[in-house]
């Protein structure tokens, strides 16, 4: 799979890492040409400029800081269509990291703005330490996801998988908020001195399924 990051930071390059070792051919791009070229190496991938860097991957992979997302859209030309017909998975965390207040929805942000683009929102509640994980398949970390376009779900599933993870797949796009709801929980719980693994009850969905 053709895959293109926008984006440089720690996320970008820990994902991009793991999918090139997993075979898949990474072009990179972000508002900086020295941190493009820097997070290119860095990855094994290749840095791209930000006019034509749509047409020349299959899935585009958004990764970074909310603040500067409308930017990054602009900034390869998602409002002229050049993501229509592409899987685009928003990794963006809209939340204010001090107090985990929801600041808006960067998947509906995204939605809005790429035209023609096929939206997921995935991977925004691991940060890039999480990636690669290795070990019992039964183990692995649930990536919840969610989009309106099945193929979109399925590339999506598959880059999970190959970090590691597990994809769940929670509904359509009109859940992305409450997805991002989870990080400023996440947040709230971390900021109280806690570990936010053990905030929420462990349950077995065989448990939950009726009899038949």
């Amino acid at each position: 799979m053709n895959v293109g990051i926008l984006g440089t930071g720690s996320l970008a390059r820990a994902l991009g890492r793991v999918w090139v070792d997993a075979g898949h051919a990474v072009l990179v791009t972000g508002r900086d040409p020295e941190h493009v070229t820097e997070a290119a190496r860095e990855i094994g991938g290749h840095g791209a400029d930000p006019a034509g860097f749509g047409s020349r991957v299959d899935v585009v992979v958004i990764a970074v800081a909310w603040a500067g997302l409308a930017e990054a859209l602009a900034l390869i030309g998602a409002d002229r269509g050049t993501l229509a017909g592409k899987a685009v998975l928003d990794c963006t965390n809209p939340v204010d990291y001090a107090t985990g207040e929801l600041l808006g929805s960067a998947a509906e942000l995204v939605a809005r703005t790429a035209t023609g683009a096929s939206v997921v929102k995935a991977l925004h509640l691991f940060a890039g330490a999480s990636w690669p994980r290795t070990g019992p398949a039964e183990q692995a970390p649930v990536v919840a996801i969610c989009g309106d376009d099945p193929e979109a779900l399925d590339r999506a599933s598959a880059l999970i998988g190959d970090l590691g993870g597990r994809a769940g797949v929670v509904g359509g796009l009109g859940a992305a908020r409450q997805l991002e709801e989870a990080a400023g929980f996440v947040m709230r719980v971390v900021g109280s001195g806690h570990n936010p693994r053990f905030a929420v009850p462990d349950v077995d969905p065989a448990l939950l399924r009726p009899a038949g």
